[in-house]
Protein backbone atom coordinates (compact mmCIF):
# COMPACT_ATOMS: atom_id res chain seq x y z
CA UNK A 1 0.00 0.00 0.00
CA UNK A 2 1.34 3.44 -1.13
CA UNK A 3 1.72 6.43 1.29
CA UNK A 4 -0.93 9.26 0.44
CA UNK A 5 1.35 11.91 -0.52
CA UNK A 6 3.09 9.39 -2.20
CA UNK A 7 2.78 8.32 -6.37
CA UNK A 8 1.74 5.15 -7.03
CA UNK A 9 4.08 2.78 -8.79
CA UNK A 10 1.61 2.14 -12.45
CA UNK A 11 2.83 -0.41 -14.58
CA UNK A 12 2.51 1.87 -17.61
CA UNK A 13 4.69 5.01 -18.77
CA UNK A 14 3.79 8.13 -16.99
CA UNK A 15 3.01 11.52 -18.72
CA UNK A 16 2.84 15.06 -16.48
CA UNK A 17 1.06 17.98 -17.20
CA UNK A 18 3.40 21.10 -17.21
CA UNK A 19 2.66 22.98 -13.66
CA UNK A 20 0.60 25.61 -15.69
CA UNK A 21 -1.23 23.53 -17.66
CA UNK A 22 -5.45 23.44 -16.01
CA UNK A 23 -5.85 19.78 -15.04
CA UNK A 24 -9.26 21.07 -13.78
CA UNK A 25 -10.71 20.81 -17.75
CA UNK A 26 -9.83 17.31 -17.55
CA UNK A 27 -11.18 16.45 -14.54
CA UNK A 28 -14.18 18.11 -15.52
CA UNK A 29 -14.13 15.90 -18.76
CA UNK A 30 -12.11 18.00 -21.34
CA UNK A 31 -10.34 14.57 -23.22
CA UNK A 32 -7.96 16.21 -24.69
CA UNK A 33 -4.13 17.92 -23.68
CA UNK A 34 -2.15 20.25 -26.63
CA UNK A 35 1.30 19.29 -26.99
CA UNK A 36 2.36 23.00 -25.32
CA UNK A 37 0.47 21.37 -22.36
CA UNK A 38 2.46 18.73 -21.40
CA UNK A 39 6.39 17.73 -20.12
CA UNK A 40 7.88 16.40 -23.25
CA UNK A 41 11.06 14.76 -21.86
CA UNK A 42 12.78 11.95 -23.78
CA UNK A 43 10.94 9.71 -22.42
CA UNK A 44 7.71 10.90 -23.60
CA UNK A 45 9.57 11.86 -26.68
CA UNK A 46 9.89 8.05 -27.24
CA UNK A 47 6.76 6.77 -26.41
CA UNK A 48 5.19 5.12 -29.69
CA UNK A 49 2.16 7.10 -31.57
CA UNK A 50 -0.86 5.65 -30.10
CA UNK A 51 0.86 3.67 -26.71
CA UNK A 52 -1.07 4.19 -23.21
CA UNK A 53 0.03 5.79 -20.67
CA UNK A 54 -0.99 7.41 -17.21
CA UNK A 55 -1.45 11.09 -17.14
CA UNK A 56 -0.93 13.30 -14.05
CA UNK A 57 -1.13 16.96 -12.98
CA UNK A 58 1.61 18.63 -11.90
CA UNK A 59 1.27 17.70 -8.37
CA UNK A 60 1.79 14.34 -9.58
CA UNK A 61 -1.98 13.33 -8.67
CA UNK A 62 -3.48 10.85 -11.62
CA UNK A 63 -5.61 12.21 -14.04
CA UNK A 64 -6.83 8.88 -15.82
CA UNK A 65 -5.25 6.55 -18.68
CA UNK A 66 -4.32 8.42 -22.17
CA UNK A 67 -3.36 7.47 -25.40
CA UNK A 68 -0.01 9.59 -26.50
CA UNK A 69 0.91 10.97 -29.69
CA UNK A 70 4.46 13.16 -30.05
CA UNK A 71 3.64 13.39 -34.14
CA UNK A 72 -0.44 15.01 -33.22
CA UNK A 73 -0.65 18.65 -31.23
CA UNK A 74 -3.40 16.69 -29.68
CA UNK A 75 -0.86 14.56 -27.88
CA UNK A 76 -3.30 12.81 -25.31
CA UNK A 77 -6.35 11.71 -25.43
CA UNK A 78 -8.31 10.86 -22.67
CA UNK A 79 -9.36 6.96 -22.60
CA UNK A 80 -10.23 6.48 -19.42
CA UNK A 81 -10.50 8.00 -15.63
CA UNK A 82 -8.91 4.86 -14.48
CA UNK A 83 -5.24 4.37 -15.05
CA UNK A 84 -5.05 0.74 -14.72
CA UNK A 85 -8.29 0.18 -17.28
CA UNK A 86 -7.29 -2.36 -19.75
CA UNK A 87 -8.09 -1.55 -22.86
CA UNK A 88 -8.71 -5.22 -24.79
CA UNK A 89 -12.21 -6.19 -26.86
CA UNK A 90 -14.50 -6.40 -23.12
CA UNK A 91 -13.43 -2.50 -22.89
CA UNK A 92 -14.33 -1.81 -26.39
CA UNK A 93 -17.59 -4.06 -26.15
CA UNK A 94 -18.39 -1.69 -22.97
CA UNK A 95 -18.31 1.48 -25.11
CA UNK A 96 -20.06 -0.33 -27.98
CA UNK A 97 -23.05 -1.47 -25.81
CA UNK A 98 -23.51 2.15 -24.66
CA UNK A 99 -23.83 3.63 -27.82
CA UNK A 100 -25.34 1.30 -29.50
CA UNK A 101 -28.49 1.19 -27.00
CA UNK A 102 -29.04 4.92 -27.96
CA UNK A 103 -29.03 4.64 -31.67
CA UNK A 104 -31.74 1.36 -31.26
CA UNK A 105 -33.82 2.98 -28.80
CA UNK A 106 -33.35 6.10 -31.91
CA UNK A 107 -33.91 4.33 -34.80
CA UNK A 108 -36.21 1.58 -36.24
CA UNK A 109 -33.62 0.65 -38.60
CA UNK A 110 -30.43 0.15 -38.13
CA UNK A 111 -28.98 2.98 -40.55
CA UNK A 112 -27.00 5.35 -38.25
CA UNK A 113 -23.77 6.72 -36.82
CA UNK A 114 -22.87 4.30 -34.04
CA UNK A 115 -19.72 6.11 -32.51
CA UNK A 116 -19.11 9.41 -32.69
CA UNK A 117 -15.48 9.66 -31.30
CA UNK A 118 -15.04 11.28 -28.01
CA UNK A 119 -18.86 11.83 -27.40
CA UNK A 120 -18.69 8.06 -27.00
CA UNK A 121 -15.94 7.42 -25.37
CA UNK A 122 -14.07 6.30 -28.21
CA UNK A 123 -11.46 9.32 -28.77
CA UNK A 124 -10.70 9.61 -32.44
CA UNK A 125 -12.96 6.82 -33.76
CA UNK A 126 -16.20 6.89 -35.90
CA UNK A 127 -18.05 4.47 -36.95
CA UNK A 128 -21.12 4.37 -38.79
CA UNK A 129 -23.28 1.64 -39.41
CA UNK A 130 -25.61 0.54 -42.73
CA UNK A 131 -27.57 -2.47 -41.97
CA UNK A 132 -25.22 -5.70 -41.65
CA UNK A 133 -22.10 -3.04 -42.68
CA UNK A 134 -20.14 -1.58 -40.43
CA UNK A 135 -17.68 1.66 -41.78
CA UNK A 136 -14.70 2.36 -38.92
CA UNK A 137 -12.96 5.17 -39.52
CA UNK A 138 -9.58 4.54 -37.03
CA UNK A 139 -8.70 8.62 -37.19
CA UNK A 140 -6.04 8.54 -34.19
CA UNK A 141 -3.07 6.66 -33.74
CA UNK A 142 -4.29 4.75 -30.34
CA UNK A 143 -7.13 3.22 -32.19
CA UNK A 144 -5.58 1.82 -35.27
CA UNK A 145 -3.12 0.14 -32.88
CA UNK A 146 -6.44 -1.45 -30.96
CA UNK A 147 -7.99 -1.92 -34.41
CA UNK A 148 -8.11 -5.62 -33.65
CA UNK A 149 -9.59 -5.47 -30.52
CA UNK A 150 -12.24 -2.65 -31.67
CA UNK A 151 -13.55 -4.99 -34.61
CA UNK A 152 -13.71 -8.14 -32.68
CA UNK A 153 -15.79 -5.88 -29.96
CA UNK A 154 -17.99 -4.41 -33.00
CA UNK A 155 -19.22 -7.96 -34.50
CA UNK A 156 -19.87 -8.91 -30.98
CA UNK A 157 -22.44 -6.51 -29.85
CA UNK A 158 -24.15 -5.06 -33.36
CA UNK A 159 -23.95 -8.93 -34.92
CA UNK A 160 -22.37 -7.05 -38.49
CA UNK A 161 -20.77 -9.43 -40.66
CA UNK A 162 -19.10 -6.87 -42.77
CA UNK A 163 -16.58 -4.19 -41.27
CA UNK A 164 -14.84 -1.83 -43.31
CA UNK A 165 -12.11 0.29 -42.86
CA UNK A 166 -11.83 3.95 -44.23
CA UNK A 167 -8.66 5.07 -43.60
CA UNK A 168 -9.01 8.73 -45.28
CA UNK A 169 -9.29 12.01 -44.66
CA UNK A 170 -7.38 14.72 -42.53
CA UNK A 171 -7.90 13.74 -39.15
CA UNK A 172 -5.37 11.11 -40.28
CA UNK A 173 -2.98 12.79 -41.73
CA UNK A 174 -2.84 14.95 -38.46
CA UNK A 175 -2.36 11.73 -36.25
CA UNK A 176 0.60 11.01 -38.56
CA UNK A 177 -1.45 8.11 -40.06
CA UNK A 178 -1.39 6.79 -43.69
CA UNK A 179 -4.66 6.52 -45.82
CA UNK A 180 -6.01 2.98 -46.55
CA UNK A 181 -8.97 1.81 -47.10
CA UNK A 182 -9.54 -2.33 -46.49
CA UNK A 183 -12.73 -4.48 -46.02
CA UNK A 184 -11.47 -6.05 -42.79
CA UNK A 185 -14.56 -8.94 -42.97
CA UNK A 186 -17.04 -10.15 -44.82
CA UNK A 187 -17.31 -8.58 -48.53
CA UNK A 188 -19.61 -5.91 -50.37
CA UNK A 189 -19.83 -5.59 -54.10
CA UNK A 190 -22.55 -2.92 -54.46
CA UNK A 191 -24.24 0.22 -52.85
CA UNK A 192 -26.16 -0.17 -49.77
CA UNK A 193 -29.89 1.23 -50.65
CA UNK A 194 -30.53 2.95 -47.09
CA UNK A 195 -33.82 4.29 -46.20
CA UNK A 196 -34.19 7.11 -44.50
CA UNK A 197 -37.18 10.97 -44.51
CA UNK A 198 -38.89 8.36 -47.21
CA UNK A 199 -36.43 8.55 -49.30
CA UNK A 200 -33.74 5.60 -50.31
CA UNK A 201 -30.51 6.34 -50.53
CA UNK A 202 -27.42 4.37 -52.48
CA UNK A 203 -24.43 4.63 -50.29
CA UNK A 204 -20.89 3.41 -51.71
CA UNK A 205 -19.31 2.40 -48.22
CA UNK A 206 -15.96 1.64 -50.22
CA UNK A 207 -15.53 4.49 -52.84
CA UNK A 208 -17.97 7.45 -51.96
CA UNK A 209 -17.17 10.70 -49.76
CA UNK A 210 -16.26 9.88 -45.83
CA UNK A 211 -18.22 6.71 -45.04
CA UNK A 212 -20.65 6.96 -47.76
CA UNK A 213 -23.49 8.96 -46.64
CA UNK A 214 -24.03 11.97 -44.09
CA UNK A 215 -26.34 10.85 -41.48
CA UNK A 216 -25.51 13.94 -39.47
CA UNK A 217 -27.90 15.80 -42.24
CA UNK A 218 -30.62 13.81 -41.52
CA UNK A 219 -32.99 15.94 -39.38
CA UNK A 220 -32.10 18.81 -41.67
CA UNK A 221 -32.76 17.09 -44.57
CA UNK A 222 -36.46 16.30 -42.64
CA UNK A 223 -36.81 19.70 -41.87
CA UNK A 224 -35.97 21.30 -45.43
CA UNK A 225 -38.43 18.43 -46.86
CA UNK A 226 -41.60 19.90 -44.66
CA UNK A 227 -40.41 22.97 -46.69
CA UNK A 228 -40.80 21.26 -50.06
CA UNK A 229 -44.39 20.65 -51.03
CA UNK A 230 -45.39 21.67 -54.27
CA UNK A 231 -41.82 23.26 -54.65
CA UNK A 232 -39.29 23.38 -56.96
CA UNK A 233 -35.86 22.93 -55.23
CA UNK A 234 -32.42 23.26 -56.20
CA UNK A 235 -29.87 21.04 -54.58
CA UNK A 236 -26.32 22.21 -54.18
CA UNK A 237 -22.89 19.95 -52.95
CA UNK A 238 -25.87 17.43 -53.77
CA UNK A 239 -23.42 14.53 -53.00
CA UNK A 240 -25.80 11.08 -53.32
CA UNK A 241 -28.88 13.46 -53.50
CA UNK A 242 -29.26 14.50 -49.71
CA UNK A 243 -31.20 16.90 -49.77
CA UNK A 244 -33.13 16.42 -53.07
CA UNK A 245 -34.43 12.62 -52.58
CA UNK A 246 -36.02 14.30 -49.28
CA UNK A 247 -37.78 17.02 -50.57
CA UNK A 248 -39.05 15.01 -53.51
CA UNK A 249 -40.49 12.71 -50.91
CA UNK A 250 -41.94 15.06 -49.57
CA UNK A 251 -43.86 16.51 -52.27
CA UNK A 252 -41.76 18.66 -54.48
CA UNK A 253 -42.55 19.07 -57.95
CA UNK A 254 -38.82 18.84 -59.04
CA UNK A 255 -35.78 18.81 -57.87
CA UNK A 256 -32.48 19.76 -59.25
CA UNK A 257 -28.94 18.04 -57.65
CA UNK A 258 -25.90 19.71 -57.96
CA UNK A 259 -22.56 18.53 -57.79
CA UNK A 260 -18.95 18.23 -58.76
CA UNK A 261 -18.19 14.12 -58.71
CA UNK A 262 -20.07 12.11 -61.34
CA UNK A 263 -20.43 9.23 -59.41
CA UNK A 264 -21.96 10.97 -56.53
CA UNK A 265 -24.66 12.44 -59.35
CA UNK A 266 -24.80 8.95 -60.91
CA UNK A 267 -25.76 7.40 -56.80
CA UNK A 268 -28.13 10.03 -56.55
CA UNK A 269 -30.29 9.08 -59.76
CA UNK A 270 -30.34 5.21 -58.81
CA UNK A 271 -31.56 6.70 -55.33
CA UNK A 272 -34.49 8.70 -57.10
CA UNK A 273 -35.35 5.66 -59.40
CA UNK A 274 -35.50 3.26 -56.11
CA UNK A 275 -37.54 6.07 -54.38
CA UNK A 276 -40.09 6.26 -57.34
CA UNK A 277 -39.34 10.17 -57.97
CA UNK A 278 -37.01 9.62 -60.89
CA UNK A 279 -39.63 11.21 -63.00
CA UNK A 280 -39.45 14.53 -60.87
CA UNK A 281 -35.13 14.35 -60.73
CA UNK A 282 -32.51 15.94 -62.70
CA UNK A 283 -28.87 16.59 -62.07
CA UNK A 284 -26.08 19.08 -63.40
CA UNK A 285 -22.01 18.28 -63.20
CA UNK A 286 -19.92 21.21 -62.16
CA UNK A 287 -18.24 23.34 -59.91
CA UNK A 288 -20.74 24.91 -57.44
CA UNK A 289 -19.68 28.90 -57.17
CA UNK A 290 -19.46 28.11 -61.68
CA UNK A 291 -23.02 26.66 -61.98
CA UNK A 292 -24.64 29.14 -59.10
CA UNK A 293 -23.22 32.13 -61.55
CA UNK A 294 -24.85 30.41 -64.57
CA UNK A 295 -28.19 29.49 -62.64
CA UNK A 296 -28.14 33.26 -62.13
CA UNK A 297 -27.45 34.58 -65.53
CA UNK A 298 -29.92 31.79 -66.84
CA UNK A 299 -32.88 33.27 -64.66
CA UNK A 300 -33.60 30.25 -63.00
CA UNK A 301 -35.52 30.73 -60.17
CA UNK A 302 -36.65 27.99 -57.13
CA UNK A 303 -38.71 27.73 -53.69
CA UNK A 304 -36.24 26.31 -52.40
CA UNK A 305 -32.36 26.38 -52.48
CA UNK A 306 -30.25 24.63 -50.14
CA UNK A 307 -26.30 25.03 -50.23
CA UNK A 308 -24.65 22.05 -48.32
CA UNK A 309 -21.08 22.27 -48.94
CA UNK A 310 -17.73 21.02 -47.75
CA UNK A 311 -16.00 22.29 -44.54
CA UNK A 312 -14.29 25.81 -45.77
CA UNK A 313 -12.77 26.59 -42.49
CA UNK A 314 -11.45 23.07 -40.93
CA UNK A 315 -9.53 24.46 -38.63
CA UNK A 316 -8.59 28.06 -37.58
CA UNK A 317 -5.99 29.10 -39.64
CA UNK A 318 -8.88 29.05 -42.45
CA UNK A 319 -11.26 30.17 -40.73
CA UNK A 320 -11.35 33.98 -42.19
CA UNK A 321 -11.04 32.62 -45.90
CA UNK A 322 -14.10 29.67 -44.86
CA UNK A 323 -16.36 32.69 -43.60
CA UNK A 324 -15.71 34.72 -47.09
CA UNK A 325 -16.52 31.56 -48.98
CA UNK A 326 -19.70 30.62 -47.12
CA UNK A 327 -20.68 34.51 -47.67
CA UNK A 328 -19.91 33.83 -51.07
CA UNK A 329 -22.26 31.51 -51.62
CA UNK A 330 -25.06 32.63 -49.90
CA UNK A 331 -24.79 35.54 -52.28
CA UNK A 332 -25.20 33.76 -55.06
CA UNK A 333 -27.04 31.41 -53.98
CA UNK A 334 -29.98 33.97 -52.45
CA UNK A 335 -31.05 35.86 -56.52
CA UNK A 336 -32.11 32.25 -57.09
CA UNK A 337 -34.67 31.96 -54.72
CA UNK A 338 -38.07 33.06 -55.35
CA UNK A 339 -39.91 35.69 -53.98
CA UNK A 340 -41.18 33.93 -50.43
CA UNK A 341 -39.19 31.40 -50.84
CA UNK A 342 -36.77 29.57 -49.08
CA UNK A 343 -32.84 28.78 -48.53
CA UNK A 344 -30.90 26.70 -46.62
CA UNK A 345 -27.39 27.57 -45.43
CA UNK A 346 -25.11 24.55 -43.72
CA UNK A 347 -21.82 24.29 -42.35
CA UNK A 348 -19.82 21.57 -41.45
CA UNK A 349 -16.40 23.45 -40.52
CA UNK A 350 -15.30 23.12 -36.80
CA UNK A 351 -13.77 26.51 -36.48
CA UNK A 352 -16.81 28.40 -37.79
CA UNK A 353 -18.94 28.98 -34.87
CA UNK A 354 -22.57 29.25 -35.11
CA UNK A 355 -22.56 33.15 -34.51
CA UNK A 356 -19.76 33.53 -37.10
CA UNK A 357 -21.13 31.00 -40.14
CA UNK A 358 -24.54 33.53 -39.03
CA UNK A 359 -23.58 36.32 -39.43
CA UNK A 360 -21.91 35.34 -42.88
CA UNK A 361 -24.98 34.03 -44.16
CA UNK A 362 -26.82 37.08 -43.36
CA UNK A 363 -23.57 39.58 -44.68
CA UNK A 364 -24.39 37.19 -47.89
CA UNK A 365 -27.96 37.09 -48.20
CA UNK A 366 -27.92 41.08 -48.16
CA UNK A 367 -25.16 41.49 -50.97
CA UNK A 368 -27.25 38.77 -52.82
CA UNK A 369 -29.67 42.18 -52.69
CA UNK A 370 -32.34 39.81 -50.31
CA UNK A 371 -33.38 40.23 -47.08
CA UNK A 372 -35.17 37.31 -44.83
CA UNK A 373 -36.35 35.85 -41.58
CA UNK A 374 -34.42 33.27 -40.08
CA UNK A 375 -37.18 31.02 -39.25
CA UNK A 376 -34.57 27.68 -38.15
CA UNK A 377 -31.87 26.37 -37.21
CA UNK A 378 -30.42 22.84 -37.15
CA UNK A 379 -27.95 20.81 -35.85
CA UNK A 380 -26.95 17.36 -36.18
CA UNK A 381 -29.21 14.13 -35.28
CA UNK A 382 -28.73 12.36 -31.63
CA UNK A 383 -26.67 10.01 -33.29
CA UNK A 384 -23.91 12.62 -33.43
CA UNK A 385 -24.06 13.49 -29.97
CA UNK A 386 -22.27 16.31 -28.22
CA UNK A 387 -19.85 16.22 -25.76
CA UNK A 388 -20.09 19.63 -23.65
CA UNK A 389 -16.98 19.91 -22.89
CA UNK A 390 -15.51 19.90 -26.29
CA UNK A 391 -17.01 22.15 -28.48
CA UNK A 392 -15.49 20.64 -32.22
CA UNK A 393 -18.24 17.61 -31.34
CA UNK A 394 -20.96 19.94 -32.73
CA UNK A 395 -19.24 20.68 -35.43
CA UNK A 396 -23.18 21.04 -38.02
CA UNK A 397 -25.02 24.21 -38.15
CA UNK A 398 -28.26 24.56 -40.56
CA UNK A 399 -29.95 27.66 -41.02
CA UNK A 400 -33.07 28.21 -42.68
CA UNK A 401 -34.38 31.65 -44.42
CA UNK A 402 -37.42 33.03 -45.73
CA UNK A 403 -36.15 35.57 -47.81
CA UNK A 404 -38.77 38.74 -49.09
Amino acid sequence: MTDANQTPAYTRPVVRLKPKAEARAIRHGFPWVYADELVTDRRTQALAPGALAVLEDGDRRPLGLVTVNGKSKIICRVLDRDPEAVIDAAWFARRLTRALDMRARLFAQPFYRLVHAEADGLPGVVIDRFGDVAVVQPNAAWAEAHLEALVAALREVTGVSTVIKNGTGRSRSLEGLVEETAVLVGGIDAPIPVLMNGATYMADVLGGQKTGLFFDQRPNHAFAASLARGATVLDMFSHVGGFALAALAGGATSALAVDASAPALALATKGAEASGVADRFSTRQGDAFEVLEALGTEGARFDLVICDPPAFAPAKPALEAGLRAYERIARLAAPLVAPGGYIVLCSCSHAADLSAFRNACGRGIGRGGRRGQLIHTGFAGPDHPLLPQLAESGYLKSLVFRLD
